[in-house]
């Protein structure tokens, strides 16, 4: 579906898996193309459980704890029984370009569709497409990590075909493309500038994927204004300073951040735990602080849509 963006949650947990939390992956689909953020164990049965789909392109790793990379070398390799041929690239931090090549060889041997490694370091274009841009940030976890952020480039502002048709005269028909491309047209002996029928741009989506981090100046940065932030919240505040000593974020601190941001929504995950059965207690503490338009705790197969700005 054309303009179509959603991300599915097929890991939440913290370190451990639970009987309901999967380790860290979250896949997001736009307009067709699927990338794949983190792939903790168990992934590609998560990918089966919640039918998104195998043929990602991109898989963006933040670091390299196992919570957060074990699920890889499964993966690749049902991709390889499956015959694929399209590449694959995975993306990690800087400096850690061997460790994931002694994953992938340790399990067997490398697939035979192409598999690209790729090293990225805080504020990389990771990719650069027309349409948007997937850019690297600085995190804080006691290890090598990134986070990463998909932000759309701005839009065509609407066309107002009333005002085209019914006030300056103009039929429909390829004129109306010129205007909407930014090109003036002749008609009835004048010319037709795009302003005249054409909105201001639009601006695109932003999506964050912090993975895990304590909260950081460069994570507010590059949520700005996003329209789905997806947080690190280990823990609750009664666990506050376990959060500091190991590099995670509570629940409330990622709320605190998202609002510096301006963040819309927060998703909340790689939850503790200990916070089985009491995800509420974590979502009520975000919510008693975030000034977006909701705050929720991340649960695995859940899949929300991202729309445009105002028009969601």
């Amino acid at each position: 579906m054309a303009d179509e963006m959603r991300v599915t949650f097929l890991g939440t947990s913290g370190a451990v898996p639970t009987t309901e939390r999967n380790p860290s992956a979250v896949l997001l689909r736009r307009e067709g193309e699927r990338f794949l953020f983190d792939c903790g164990e168990g992934t590609q049965r998560q990918m089966m459980r919640f039918s998104t789909g195998f043929d990602v392109s991109h898989i963006f790793v933040t670091h390299l704890h196992g919570d957060h990379v074990l699920g890889i070398p499964g993966l690749l390799q049902t991709l390889d029984f499956n015959d694929r041929t399209d590449p694959l690239a995975i993306h990690a931090p800087h400096g850690t370009r061997s460790h994931l090549e002694q994953l992938i060889e340790a399990t067997g041997e490398r697939p035979t569709y192409p598999l690209r490694i790729h090293q990225v370091a805080p504020g990389d274009a990771v990719l650069d497409r027309e349409a948007y841009t997937v850019e690297a940030f600085e995190t804080d976890h006691r290890t090598k990590s990134v986070g990463y952020v998909l932000i759309e480039g701005d839009r065509k502002g609407r066309f107002d075909r009333e005002k085209a048709e019914d006030e300056l005269g103009i039929p429909p028909g390829p004129k109306y493309s010129k205007l909407h491309a930014g090109e003036p047209v002749e008609h009835d002996g004048r010319t037709i500038r795009p302003e005249e029928v054409v909105g201001p741009p639009r601006p695109g989506r932003r999506v964050v994927y912090t993975g895990d981090t304590s909260p950081t100046a460069a994570t507010v940065e590059a949520a700005d204004d996003a329209d789905l932030l997806i947080h690190d919240a280990t823990f609750g505040e009664d666990h506050r300073d376990r959060a500091g000593q190991t590099g995670h974020t509570t629940a409330k601190q990622a709320a605190e951040l998202a609002n510096r941001a301006g963040a819309k929504r927060l998703a909340l995950t790689h939850i503790s735990t200990r916070y089985a059965g009491r995800g509420g207690q974590l979502e009520d503490e975000a919510r008693a602080v975030f000034e977006g338009e909701r705050a929720f705790v991340a649960e695995d197969g859940r899949a929300i849509d991202v729309p445009f700005p105002h028009e969601g």
